[in-house]
């Protein structure tokens, strides 16, 4: 967490205001982020005009020019907007100060997100090789068929990993899969062609259907506003192990794969 939807929600809710307004400062309270936050950051950005806010996978790219700021928000992190600067409260990292009014601010307990710096067209060293957008229209059965031909790791491990397609996380990998009648622990190289069609359609019904309820809040996420995502309320399988199936009312199962839990229902995800 936060995963695709909730940095869509976040980016949405920011680019009205943000989008076009120039930095009137940047304020480093605390550079102890994933990566420090690098030292000529707030100088650089100073004064420029903020052009668009672009989403890549999971990072959120303040463009300026054919430069942009990357900031990622790990697993903790949020960006709020407040019309003027609020009392600071522990674990709130950075101001972005625009210089027409306005704060959006940087809030991660764990520290686990990002602000870096990415100079030139040359994508960052943490974007080059992503996979595609779920969005584009090149994800799409053929393409899963093409990356995952042969491979026997399961497919939710393989639907999460970023080289493959940006974005899906643990909520998101469940929920597409249920959609799609394929439980998470099959392996990836014997799903079938039709069904690998299925699931990239499913994925980004999961996806939208997150992004209209503001993505999902567990603990820590919020939107540009505060406000907290409902998606988590109408899941079929994440977090519902021994639980009845919405669909069909048999019990949920558990499997773990990695270090990640997942449910699935043995009756509907057969295939």
């Amino acid at each position: 967490m936060p995963e695709l939807p909730e940095v869509e929600t976040t980016r949405r809710g920011l680019v009205p205001r943000v989008a076009g307004a120039h930095v009137g400062r940047l304020v480093v309270y605390d550079a102890r982020l994933r990566w420090p936050v690098p030292g000529h950051l707030a100088d650089v950005v100073a004064g420029r005009r903020i052009d668009a806010i672009d989403r890549r996978g999971k990072y959120l790219l303040f463009r300026f020019g054919g430069d942009a700021m990357i900031v990622h928000l790990g697993m903790t992190g949020s960006l709020t907007l407040h019309d003027a600067p609020p009392p600071r409260r522990p674990h709130d990292h950075v101001d972005l100060v625009l210089a027409e009014g306005g704060v959006v601010r940087y809030h991660d307990p764990r520290r686990f997100g990002a602000f870096l710096w990415q100079e030139g067209p040359r994508p960052h060293a943490l974007l080059d090789g992503l996979g595609p957008e779920p969005f584009d229209p090149a994800f799409d059965g053929a393409y899963l068929r093409a990356r995952l031909r042969g491979r026997k790791a399961p497919i939710k491990a393989l639907l999460m990993d970023a080289r493959i397609v940006v974005g899906v996380g643990n909520i998101y990998a469940a929920e597409a899969l249920f959609r799609a009648g394929i439980r998470p622990a099959t392996a990836a190289g014997r799903v079938s062609r039709a069904r690998l069609a299925r699931l990239a359609d499913c994925v980004r019904e999961v996806l939208s259907a997150s992004i209209a309820r503001g993505g999902t809040t567990l603990r820590d996420y919020v939107g540009s506003r505060g406000e907290r995502g409902s998606f988590g309320e109408q899941t079929f399988a994440y977090g519902r192990e021994g639980l009845p199936c919405r669909v069909c009312g048999t019990t949920l199962r558990g499997v773990r794969l990695g270090q990640r839990a997942s449910a699935y229902c043995p009756a509907c995800q057969r295939g």
